[in-house]
C-alpha cells in the first residue's frame, strides 16, 4: 500500500472512530450509559505471516461494521489465509488482529471460541457432512455452541432453511448428496447463519456453480446484509459476483493491501496492474 493510500486508511479509521464517540455521547445524554458495537468490526494491523516463504507482508486492512468486504489478490496471496486469521486458526508472525474492537492473538481457547461463535463461515464447496442430513449439518453449530433443547434447535434449523429460499419438509431429511450444487451451498449459507453471527466470511461461494445458482447466491449474500446487517468479508476470483455485493475492494498485491476502493472505483481505475487483473478475471 503505498504512503498515500496508508494516509487514507487512518482516515478511514480515524474517521469512524469520531463517529463512534459522536454516537456514544449523543445516546448517553438522552438514555444514560450505553453500549455500541465498535465502528471497526475487524482490524489487522502490520500483519506479517510466512510459511515457505513470505505470504503476508505488514498488512493493514479494516472492516467497518455493517460493510461487506471483497478481498480479491492473484493465487497463493494470502486471501483465505487472512480468513484463517480473523477465525484465530493461525497466528501472524507480527501484528496485531483485533474482532470486535479486541485483539484476539493472546486469547485462551476458550476465549477464542466465544468469538467464534459471534463468527459464521460459508466454506468452499460448502464443506457439509456427508454422512449427515441437511437438519443435521444446519443443527450442528447450534448443538455444539448452545445449551437449546432440541425443540428451539429445530425451530431454528427451519427457520434459517426458509431464510435460505429453501422449504424444510422437503430437504430436512436428505443427505448432501441428493442436493444440487446451489442447494448444499444454501444449506451452507444456513448451517453459516445459524447461530445469528455477527460476521460472516465466505471462502470462493460461487466455485463451480452455473451462472443462474450464481445469480442466487449472490442474491442470497445481499439478502444477509440487507435483513440481517451484517458484517461481511468476501474472497472470490468471480469478479462479476463480489462486484454485485461488495461496498468496498480491497486487492493485494505482494502480500499487502495495493487498492482499496470501491467496485466503481476499481472499474475506473487505470493502474496497469488492476487492468491487468482485472482483463486476465
Amino acid at each position: 500500500m503505498s504512503p498515500e493510500q496508508q494516509q487514507q486508511l487512518h482516515g478511514v479509521r480515524e474517521e469512524l472512530k469520531r463517529d463512534e464517540a459522536e454516537a456514544v455521547a449523543e445516546a448517553e445524554a438522552t438514555t444514560g450509559p450505553v453500549a455500541v458495537a465498535p465502528a471497526l468490526c475487524i482490524e489487522l494491523e502490520h500483519v506479517s505471516l510466512a510459511f515457505d516463504h513470505p505470504i503476508l507482508v505488514d498488512l493493514d486492512m479494516a472492516v467497518a461494521t455493517g460493510e461487506t468486504l471483497l478481498v480479491l489478490g492473484e493465487s497463493g496471496m494470502g486471501k483465505s489465509t487472512i480468513l484463517k486469521l480473523i477465525l484465530r486458526l493461525l497466528l501472524p508472525d507480527e501484528g496485531v488482529v483485533r474482532i470486535f474492537g479486541e485483539e484476539i492473538n493472546h486469547l485462551s481457547f476458550a476465549e477464542v471460541l466465544e468469538v467464534r461463535r459471534r463468527i459464521g463461515m460459508v466454506f468452499q464447496n460448502s464443506a457439509l457432512f456427508d454422512s449427515m442430513t441437511v437438519y443435521d449439518n444446519v443443527a450442528y453449530p447450534l448443538r455444539e455452541n448452545t445449551e437449546m433443547d432440541e425443540a428451539e434447535v429445530e425451530r431454528i434449523v427451519r427457520e434459517k432453511l426458509e431464510f435460505v429460499d429453501l422449504e424444510p419438509d422437503q430437504v430436512i431429511d436428505q443427505l448432501p448428496s441428493e442436493l444440487s450444487g446451489g442447494m448444499r451451498k444454501r444449506v451452507g449459507v444456513a448451517r453459516a447463519i445459524a447461530t445469528s453471527p455477527e460476521i460472516v466470511l465466505y471462502d470462493e461461494p460461487t466455485a463451480g456453480l452455473d451462472p443462474m445458482t450464481v445469480e442466487t447466491i449472490t442474491d442470497l449474500i445481499k439478502k444477509l446484509q440487507r435483513e440481517l446487517g451484517v458484517t461481511s468479508i468476501l474472497v472470490t476470483h468471480d469478479l462479476r459476483a463480489g462486484f454485485k455485493v461488495a461496498t468496498r475492494v480491497n486487492l493485494l498485491q505482494a502480500g499487502r493491501v495495493g487498492f482499496s476502493g470501491t467496485p466503481e472505483d476499481v472499474v475506473a481505475s487505470t493502474d496497469p496492474y488492476i487492468r491487468a487483473f482485472i482483463n486476465a478475471s
